[in-house]
């Protein structure tokens, strides 16, 4: 699954010609591309689909929707170790054999 995630600007570059930040997705961070949302600033927060921020989002808005996706375990499922993941169901195909 690919969700679209809220998440905290927390430095904003350019590199290689692109506006670029690194953003803070509940402890998760990751760089995020801010072409489609250039006059973002550091501290606001945005909802992030594949790498770009798309969408402002107020920060109780995106604080309610990060602790409801940690609750459901999305937050793991999307951001997690691919290859724990990849590990985990390899594992458990050989348990359903």
């Amino acid at each position: 699954m690919c969700l679209a995630v809220p998440g905290r600007v927390l430095e904003i570059e350019e590199r290689d010609g692109a506006k670029m930040a690194v953003v803070d997705f509940g402890g998760v961070v990751k760089d995020v591309c801010l072409e489609y949302l250039p006059d973002l600033r550091v501290g606001e927060y945005a909802i992030v689909h594949v790498g770009f921020a798309l969408q402002r989002l107020d920060e109780e808005s995106a604080r309610r929707t990060l602790e409801l996706f940690a609750e459901l375990g999305l937050l793991q499922e999307e951001f997690g170790d691919p290859w724990e993941a990849a590990a985990g169901a390899a594992a458990s195909a050989e348990v359903q054999r």
